[in-house]
């Protein structure tokens, strides 16, 4: 091993320790020596082979429901009696022939999966009723469990919706009346198409279709120049379209757990291409995707070497100006943390803060947290510690199995059973190129700010001093999503709680990236936006929503006005793509290399 790195009980490990299985099979190979590695080679080799992180905790979850709800002979009662009136309710609208009467008391919203009208005729009638029944019984089962913890609760009801989606008829192409329709119809026709779509999916160059939008041609394709680059991002100069640009640049700072690229997709939907249409001159941070190498990599890294670094560039090459600053997701949490160290430290110059979908508190961080505790974090830490970082792969299968009955489930069935395929979209192609995770930067962040929730808590320091989100002074711009099961809107919210300075908080409908890809014209959108002053009373989220009227169309013109209400007025001459003289030249066209990295 190149680097030293401290193990778990402060030492240096180096080195590499092997643990063999009774054949003589590697089981795991780890860096390191001594009691750590051996520890961290144990974790690492349970947690593969029991499935992943999260084996012990939702053990012990469904341990803690079980031993309590066998202590509480009123729910069983109250279990048995719902489920005799759903049963006679059932009965009663079969025997009258209104199976859809059935279902209202049960759903009232029907679900996209049982919409086709196929549904509506026995037995597959009675299937989906019987199935929504055993939903909400599941339901009732799962919730309120006097005694048990609240976050082993959250994971019997994550568990159950897991095992429910297994059980659902819409899963099975037996159970299914959509499939048998389609399969007599085409003669089987599209098995045999939905077989070859398995097998390209699962082919070694899966994913590299040469029709697919291609990154620096159809997406991340706006005209700009890479004018710096270190061992941990590429900072990228967008060219003017306009004549005349506000005197203050925009900085954007994506989260390194995806490509930047989810704000530069195809023209229409790429919001950096609109800040330059709108007069804007826009930079943008493209991170390395981390190697075994970058294993040292801190949290605080992204703040010294990417952001003040990238801020350094800025003013060297548009002096004179602040910089109004956008964070996205977790670039938006370390551009929160940045802009309170700066702000402590009398730095000035930002201009502004705007956080996409981006949280600082993280006690209600959604379903992420089933994910998240002492246990599981063990766990992850083992696994990167074999590699030096967390794999994207990991962090996709995460997110799937978070909305199964969407991304694993449904789409299993439309695309390998139905043989339909979805047509191949920007945000697909971005979602496919996936991205790593240093150990050490991964491990701080989940033990921080997710395990710990230092940071709103007051104990979260740099440079040994506590950080304090109240020492901001700048205006804030912060953009939540309704349907964000990542950064849900109320944990983004939060923010009104720990900062005094102007902020404007923004809700849109839509989820974590779709909410924030929302360009002009993108049908079915809408908002609500609201300011709160300097020494304003707080709101709660709820009555915050109540008092705020959703506006219809893409949040983009609110945000960019404002934008520019907070810039000086008068525009200026854009600033020449680079300075050679002052030692940042044009390295290479956008979107530059490190966006090409696998």
């Amino acid at each position: 091993m190149d680097t030293a790195v401290q193990g778990p009980r402060g030492g240096d490990l180096a080195g590499r320790v092997t643990m063999r299985g009774p054949t003589g099979g590697v089981l795991a190979s780890i860096p390191g020596q001594g009691f750590d590695a051996l520890d961290l080679a144990t974790r690492a080799w349970v947690c593969r082979a029991f499935g992943g992180p999260s084996a012990y905790s939702m053990v012990s979850a469904l341990t803690d429901w079980c031993w309590h709800v066998g202590q509480s002979p009123s729910r069983h009662f109250e279990l048995v009696c719902e489920a005799q009136r759903i049963a006679a309710q059932l009965a009663s609208a079969y025997a009258a022939a209104r199976p859809l009467d059935a279902i209202a008391p049960i759903l009232p919203d029907a679900e996209k999966r049982f919409q086709d009208p196929a549904w509506q005729t026995l037995p597959y009638a009675l299937l989906r009723d019987s199935f929504l029944a055993l939903e909400q019984l599941t339901a009732l089962a799962t919730r309120g469990v006097h005694g048990m913890a609240e976050e082993n609760q959250k994971r019997v009801r994550f568990l159950a919706r897991q095992a429910l989606d297994v059980l659902s008829p819409a899963n099975h192409p037996f159970a299914n009346p959509v499939v048998a329709q389609r399969t007599a119809a085409e003669q089987g026709r599209n098995i045999a198409r939905g077989l070859a779509h398995y097998l390209e999916d699962h082919a070694p160059d899966a994913g590299h279709d040469g029709a697919q939008a291609r990154v620096g041609r159809d997406i991340a394709a706006t005209p700009g120049y890479v004018v710096y680059r270190n061992e941990l991002f590429e900072l990228i100069q967008y060219a003017p379209t306009t004549r005349t640009v506000y005197r203050e640049p925009v900085l954007i700072v994506p989260a390194w757990i995806m490509k930047y690229y989810i704000l530069d997709l195809e023209p229409r939907h790429s919001l950096i291409r609109h800040l330059v249409a709108q007069g804007h001159t826009v930079f943008a941070i493209s991170w390395k995707n981390p190697q075994e190498a970058d294993r040292d990599t801190a949290f605080d890294d992204y703040r010294r070497r990417g952001i003040l670094a990238a801020l350094d560039t800025i003013t060297a090459l548009v002096p004179n100006a602040r910089v109004h600053a956008v964070g996205y997701c977790l670039g938006g949490t370390q551009l929160a943390i940045t802009a309170a160290v700066m702000a402590r430290e009398g730095d000035n110059r930002l201009a502004s803060m705007t956080l996409l979908a981006a949280q600082t508190d993280f006690s209600e961080a959604g379903e992420l947290m089933l994910f998240v505790d002492a246990s599981q974090v063990a766990a992850i830490e083992a696994l990167m510690w074999h590699d030096g970082y967390l794999d994207g792969g990991q962090m996709a299968d995460t997110f799937r199995v978070l909305k199964s009955k969407d991304l694993i489930w449904s789409h299993a069935i439309k695309t390998y059973v139905l043989g339909e395929r979805d047509p191949t979209s920007d945000i697909a192609v971005w979602n496919a190129d996936k991205t790593r995770m240093p150990y050490r930067m991964h491990s701080q962040y989940l033990r921080a700010l997710f395990l710990e929730n230092r940071l709103s808590a007051g104990r979260y320091a740099v440079e040994g001093k506590v950080v304090a989100l109240k020492d901001i002074t700048v205006p804030i711009f912060a953009v939540g999503t309704e349907t964000d099961h990542i950064a849900p809107w109320h944990s983004v919210y939060k923010l009104a709680l720990f900062t005094d300075a102007e902020l404007t908080f923004l809700l849109t409908n839509g989820g974590h990236n779709a909410g924030i890809v929302s360009e002009p014209g993108h049908a079915h959108r809408h908002y609500r936006s609201a300011t709160r002053r300097p020494g304003d009373h707080y709101l709660s989220p709820d009555a915050w929503v109540a008092q705020t009227p959703p506006q219809e169309g893409s949040w983009w013109p609110e945000w960019t006005a404002w934008l520019a209400g907070k810039s000086t007025p008068s525009q200026v001459p854009p600033p020449p793509l680079g300075a050679p003289e002052a030692g940042y030249p044009k390295l290479l066209p956008a979107p530059g290399s490190y966006v090409y990295q696998d």
